[in-house]
Formats: structure tokens, sequence, C-alpha cells
């Protein structure tokens, strides 16, 4: 099968060219492998049940011959043994050569095994890669590019998209898995479902050979999903559980919610701390997030029609889509994805960062007019409120990102309207 470009090849080969080794970190079946492949020279795949107990071994015993090879040097999976980063680590220093190994990971040493590695500051890169942006998926047409928006060179009025309703809830249950993308509708379905299976019945197990009940984890999970794109405190999580565990403690809850953290499955966003009001009066909760919006769709058990049916859910899990794309594109160029809420009612869904201090303000609404119109309000408050600081950076631009909308536009105010079927790095 052809290989498909993706966003994060280039970050793969540009920091190749400044460190001895990189790390690529992200959930199984997102591509870290395939995408490596691409530049590495020689691969080792500690997973080969053919020879997964002799690397083992060899790992513990005589670590440099696993990196015996032509360089770059793969070592897939790396961290089933751990030792293998204090042996790369060793073997950049006394080369100091650049883009010597990759290692691809699709789990987190856990603290016990991270307290004997060393740093790999100054030797390491770490990547972090997703699945497929609607970009990679060609799913948008990439008409209108964020660094273009940074750059005040976006042509924004009359950009079209193609996405309607019904094939946006599609996506959001199909996700960005490379599996998923050359099978027919029907059976593209069946691969985040198939991705909570294993997840809950081995890989939560695995992950530190700590024996977790299948069951609990899909519990967990489910109200986990429930609360995607919100800032709703632990607290009401940890109650939808004991409400069908009753003996579970919350100190269990965390310890399957930090495995899932550790497999790159759940993530929560930083909220954005401007010197706009009092510090009392800004929400720093983290936004909950999953790695792509179809694990919550199919923890949920719900399908596409299911999600059209339902607008709250809809806009929920199109808000953890645009923040799964979000945080790839602008990663691409240099910045991170906050969002901002206030104890007044004021949010901001996202605010993108770049390195050298600009960002932007984005709302993400899944359509239609009053949506629109309530991002709007939302983003010139909280624009007029930076304004009155005159010490603080202004917003690159405004921005609401909508699901279904047929057309990108600007507002008389200012406010661009930009489909996710238009948006790319």
């Amino acid at each position: 099968m052809e290989y498909v470009e993706r966003i994060i090849d280039k970050e793969i080969k540009r920091k190749l060219k400044i460190v001895g080794a990189i790390e690529i970190k992200g959930p199984k079946w997102c591509g870290k492998t395939t995408s490596a492949k691409q530049v590495a020279k020689s691969v080792i795949e500690m997973q080969n049940p053919e020879m997964a107990e002799n690397y083992l071994e060899l790992a513990q015993t005589k670590p440099s011959l696993l990196l015996e090879g032509e360089k770059p040097r793969l070592i897939d999976e790396w961290q089933l043994a751990p030792n293998l980063w204090n042996a790369v680590r060793y073997d950049v220093d006394k080369s100091n050569e650049k883009g010597q190994y990759i290692l691809t990971g699709s789990a987190t040493p856990n603290d016990k095994e991270k307290s004997y590695l060393h740093s790999g500051v100054g030797r390491f890169a770490i990547i972090n890669m997703k699945p497929f942006t609607l970009y990679e998926s060609k799913d948008s047409n990439g008409k209108i590019s964020l660094k273009e928006l940074f750059d005040k060179r976006a042509k924004i009025d009359g950009v079209k998209s193609e996405l309607t309703y019904e094939k946006l809830a599609y996506i959001l249950c199909r996700g960005g898995w490379p599996a998923s993308l050359n099978l027919k509708e029907d059976e593209s379905l069946d691969i985040a479902k198939n991705y909570i299976d294993v997840l809950c019945e081995n890989d939560i197990s695995e992950v530190d050979n700590v024996t977790r009940n299948p069951r609990l984890a899909r519990t967990i999970l489910r109200a986990y999903a429930r609360q995607v794109s919100t800032i709703d405190s632990d607290k009401s999580l940890y109650d939808d559980v004991i409400s069908n565990y009753a003996e579970i403690t919350e100190k269990t809850i965390i310890d399957y919610l930090h495995a899932f953290e550790r497999l790159h499955i759940i993530e929560e966003i930083d909220s954005w701390n401007p010197n706009i009001r009092s510090k009392t009066a800004i929400r720093s909760s983290r936004k909950k997030t999953m790695i792509d919006p179809s694990l919550a769709v199919a923890s949920l058990g719900v399908s596409p029609k299911d999600i059209m049916l339902d607008v709250n859910t809809f806009g929920l899990l199109f808000e953890n889509l645009v923040d799964r794309d979000l945080s790839v594109y602008v990663n691409s160029i240099g910045g991170y994805v906050q969002h901002y809420r206030d104890r007044y009612g004021l949010e901001c869904d996202c605010v993108v960062h770049l390195d050298d201090g600009r960002y932007g303000l984005i709302e993400v609404k899944l359509g239609g007019l009053k949506g629109i119109k309530e991002g709007e309000e939302h983003l010139l408050k909280l624009k007029g409120l930076i304004e009155e600081n005159e010490k603080m950076r202004k917003p690159e631009f405004l921005m609401i990102i909508t699901g279904f909308t047929d057309i990108a536009y600007t507002t008389a105010e200012g406010v661009h309207v930009v489909p996710i079927g238009c948006l790319k790095d």
C-alpha cells in the first residue's frame, strides 16, 4: 500500500539533523512505525513474537548488540525493554553524531522504570504523534492554512468545504486511524470498536503487568467519554463510575485513568491564564479530550445516526476532533493549544500559541447562525478585555471553526468563520 505522507514527517527529518536520537510517542495504530520506517535504514521490532524473548534478554545483558545496524536505526516499542533508553543515550554520547536512532513507543514506562532511566536532555528529542487529521485523511481540502492565518496571508472569503452534517458524523465515528481509511464505511466503523476491545481486555493490564477488570475499564472510559471537551471536575467522573461500582474507590479509578494516559488514550489541555482579570476568576481546570474522537464514540456505544440526533453530544465530539487537528497543525509550525474559561461565563475553546509569542483565539461551533453569533460574541468580548491591558500582546486573529458550514467568510467585526473541512497546518 502506498505511503500517505504525514504532517509529522518533516519534524522527524528535522529533529534527526539536530539530535542523536528521537522518540516518537503516540497510541497504537496511529502510524508511528510506518512513518519511522520511511527514514530508518535498519529496524528492530521488540514485539516480534519469534525474537521477543531473546531481545528482552539481550537488552538486559548486552544491549549494544541490539543497537548494531545501519543508522538511523529504528527500535520499535522500545519501552518493552526500558534499559534500551540508557544504551541509546550512551551510544549517542560516545559517537557524538546526529540522527542515530528512532525509538517508537505506544506506552510510557511506569514510574518505577523511569526512576533508573538517565535524562536524555541534549541527546533525545520527543515527538508526539496522533491519528490522521482531516487534512491528512483528505477529508479537508486544506485551502486555508493555520500558518498563513498567523502570517496574515490567508485567503478566507469564499473558500468552500465539501463536508456535510452526515459526513462529519461518520468521520467522528471512523476516526483518523490509518487502518480505517481504505475500508468501506460500515467496515471502517469497526476499527475504533476493536481498539476499545483490545484496550480494555489486554492493553490496560499489559501496560504495567497489573491485572485490571475489563468491565471496570470500559465503565471508566465511558464516564470519561461523557466529559470530553468539558472542564467538569474529576469528582463528577468518580461519581459516575461509583454509581455502577459502589465498592470502587477513587484511588482505583485514578489508577485506571493513569494507565489510559500512559497508553496515550486520554489527554488533557491546559488552561490559558492571561493577566486580564483577577486570577481567582480564571477556571484553571484542564479540558478533557481523547486522542481521537472515535474512541469516545466507541466507548459511548453510539452510531453516526445517534450522533446526528443528539446535537449536544455531536458538538462535544466535534470539539474533540478540532482539538486533535489543531494540536497537530500548530505543533508543525512551532506551537501548542490551550483553552480559556472564567467564572463569569466567558470562554474560548482553543487558544493556539506559537513559540514566538503570537497567538490566535478560536471558538468551535458545530454550525448554525445562532452558534456562530454566540462564538463571535465570546471572541470579541475576550479581545476587548485583552485590549484593556496595554502590556498584553493582542491576538493575531479571531476564528470560529465550524463543522458543516459550507463556505468560509469574515464577519463585519473581523472574525474568520472557517469550516474544519478547509483547514490545514
